[in-house]
Formats: structure tokens, sequence, C-alpha cells
């Protein structure tokens, strides 16, 4: 029977996929959407992709999907290039894809580098339960005393150290600078009326000051050893 060490599901074929027992089913969601200055588009895809694959190499049956690059990305649309499908098309999207999974896989879970997509994505999730198919959903979350920094929104210090780590040939860290470093409660009523360009001109919900790849390093050692203990114990519980 076929083993699933070493390739991603996409470069696989069909004949590839007779198991003793149906492997899991990692799915990245990421979105097309401005990450400041200094990050590029493709910045939440890119870790979602690298937090399923540093998972998969430590459970012991699972395979990484093809990502999903697009998403809710509604708030960013005052930047020009930001790529959105919106709440209800995500929405509709998961509910097929999770269905369709159901028939290869002993259970699926999405692992969502944007956390734009919460609505959707736990709407979905929901349903989908609903119906009887073993699906969950993970969201990137730090403890700061464990991680020893602020844990900023969007394109600071948080993303700009994973993305040094994961693929720094494509941050820009002389354009880095802050943007609106409020507590995100206190934009949220100017975030709904007129999305991130109405609180942050530069798109940056937090500082990229002091962002490095050791520390993008640590951030992503932590989020994948905490998801997956959470995977065993969602499988057991």
């Amino acid at each position: 029977m076929g083993s699933v060490t070493g390739s991603p599901l996409g470069s696989r074929r069909w004949i590839d996929m007779e198991f003793d027992d149906p492997p899991l089913l990692l799915v990245p969601l990421g979105s097309t959407e401005q990450h400041g200055p200094h990050l590029p588009f493709d910045t939440d895809t890119r870790i979602a992709v690298a937090w399923a694959n540093a998972m998969a190499q430590d459970l012991d049956h699972a395979l990484v999907a093809p990502a999903l690059p697009y998403g809710s990305s509604g708030e960013h649309q005052g930047f020009p290039g930001t790529l959105s499908i919106g709440q209800q098309a995500l929405e509709s999207l998961l509910v097929e894809l999770i269905r369709s999974a159901g028939y290869s896989f002993a259970a699926t879970f999405l692992i969502c580098g944007h956390v734009g997509n919460l609505a959707p994505v736990s709407r979905a999730v929901a349903r989908l339960t609903a119906e009887g198919h073993d699906v969950w959903e993970l969201f990137p979350t730090w403890d700061e005393a464990s991680v020893g920094i602020t844990v900023d929104a969007h394109a600071g210090r948080v993303e700009t150290s994973l993305m040094l780590h994961i693929a720094p040939e494509t941050v820009h860290l002389s354009d880095a600078a802050p943007g609106a470093t409020q507590p995100i409660p206190e934009l949220l009523d100017d975030l709904r009326t007129g999305g991130v360009a109405a609180v942050s001109p530069n798109g940056v919900l937090g500082d990229p000051y002091g962002a490095d790849p050791e520390e993008g390093r640590r951030l992503l050692d932590d989020l994948v050893a905490r998801s997956i203990e959470t995977v065993r114990s969602d499988l057991t519980g």
C-alpha cells in the first residue's frame, strides 16, 4: 500500500492513494491581499503552507493539499492588487471541498493563515460537523509570554519574522515601517466602516521593527508544536 511520506497531495497520482487506512488532509488556506510596503500579497498563503508542511512531517499519516490562495479580504480592498472572494463564496467552497475530501480522507484540518477568514471558515466547519464530517480549523495564535514579543495583527513583527524565516527573498526590510499600533479593539469601528486603509495608510497593523529570521523560526516551531497537540487531541477526544 502507498506511503504518505515525501510528497504533497498535488504531486501524487490516484494510484498512489491506496492506503490501509485513509490519511489526514491538511488544507492550507491563505489570501491574496496587501501586507504593507515590505511583504508580498501571498504572505498568508506562504505561512499556511509552511505551517501545514511542518505539521505533516511530524504527523504519522497526513497529506498537504494544494493551498487555496484566495480568501475573504474585503477589509484590504482599499489597496491595489488585493483579490477577495468574500465570505459567502469561501464558505460555499469549503463546504463542497470537505464533502469531497470525505471520500478519500479520514479527517480534514483547515490550516488558516488569514485570520480574516475566521467567520466563513467557522460557519463552514459547524455546518460540515453537523453533517457528520470530521473537520477542524486551526488559526495562528501565540502566547505572548511564551514567545517573548507583542503579537501584532497584520504585516507587523510576527508576520515579518515568519516571512524572513520562510521566504526571506520576498521581504523588503528597507521599506518596512510601523502602521497602526493601537490594540485592534480600539480600531474595530473604523475597520468595519473603512477597512484597513482607514486606520493605516501603509496597510500595517503593528510594527515590523525587530523582526528577524530566528524569531520567525521560533514562532513557526511553537505554532506547529501546539497545532500537532491539537490535532491529536481532536482525533482522540
